[in-house]
């Protein structure tokens, strides 16, 4: 990164704190299922259960209580946690490549028709107009409408259904920074010495929208994990007993007013997971941005 940009980045409280929601995240995720060691499927009938039969509030053997079937809440959170991040980071890496290729292409074959019959025809102009469409349905109505067109969920499919429908703002926004670039003058003089169209998109176009690409995976990720919950929580994502974010949601509403815990615990992670990617993505935007000062 750019000396100046790394500046920049440390001057901007809100990018620091979402860097540091984004690690304790990871962390979280990676570390908690090994150093509590709790099981997220086995019920405790000896310490998760009340007289009365109730999951149990928080306490010394299960920090963050149990859930209806006497499971611990932590350790579920901690796998719920590592499985929101892997599909936020796949889905958002599947998104951005599609995205990228796409917009790429299209802005880079901008304004150059050709004749079909009366008509003149781009590259771009049949690449934007599919993109359109997609644009036109919000993105979380298209995900819940193929999760539920589909008969069995699995993490593999659920990946493929947020990475092949998030690409497509990415699209838009790597094209237009592509029209900008195209005509500057060393990428003139590469034309004009005879490369290949590839190798300028790959040598000269591709750098120069890497950083828009970061700023938008980045908060692609947030997008993807609430996405991802969304269809958990409308029971539509990866089938039970897989602890997710969203399900505990769901599973937790019905006893929410003896047991606030279950809501309170995944709610407040999905809040800290897309606050924490946004304020990233938002900070990076700040400091990759070249008319900042």
């Amino acid at each position: 990164m750019d000396p100046r940009a790394l500046h920049r980045f440390r001057k901007n409280r809100g990018a620091l704190i979402g860097a540091g929601i984004v690690v304790f995240l990871v962390v979280f995720a990676l570390l908690a299922p090994l150093v509590f060691g709790q099981d997220p499927l086995t019920s405790d009938f000896v310490h998760g259960q009340s007289p009365l039969a109730m999951p149990m509030p928080p306490s010394a053997y299960h920090l963050l209580g149990t859930d209806g079937l006497y499971r611990d809440e932590l350790a579920r959170l901690a796998h719920g946690a590592r499985l929101s991040l892997e599909i936020g980071f796949a889905a958002s890496a599947i998104s951005l490549v599609i995205g990228a290729l796409v917009g790429i292409v299209a802005g880079y074959s901008e304004g150059r028709a050709w004749a079909l019959g009366p008509l003149r025809i781009t590259l771009d102009d049949l690449l934007m107009r599919f993109v359109d469409i997609g644009l036109s349905f919000p993105f979380l109505l298209l995900v819940m409408a193929i999760g539920a067109a589909l008969d069995r969920t699995t993490v593999g499919t659920i990946l493929l259904v947020l990475g092949l429908t998030g690409w497509l703002g990415t699209a838009r926004v790597v094209r237009a920074k592509t029209i900008q670039i195209r005509d500057l003058d060393y990428i003139l003089a590469s034309r004009a010495l005879g490369q290949r169209t590839w190798v300028i998109l790959v040598r000269h176009i591709l750098p120069n929208v890497a950083g828009i690409l970061i700023i938008v995976g980045t908060i692609s990720i947030a997008q993807m994990i609430l996405a991802e919950s969304v269809l958990s929580y409308l029971n539509l994502g990866v089938a039970p007993p897989t602890a997710t974010w969203g399900r505990m949601l769901l599973e937790g509403q019905s006893g929410y007013m003896a047991a606030p815990w279950l809501l309170v615990a995944p709610g407040a992670a999905i809040l800290l997971a897309v606050l924490g990617f946004n304020l990233l993505g938002e900070g990076m935007r700040d400091a990759l941005d070249p008319k900042e000062p």
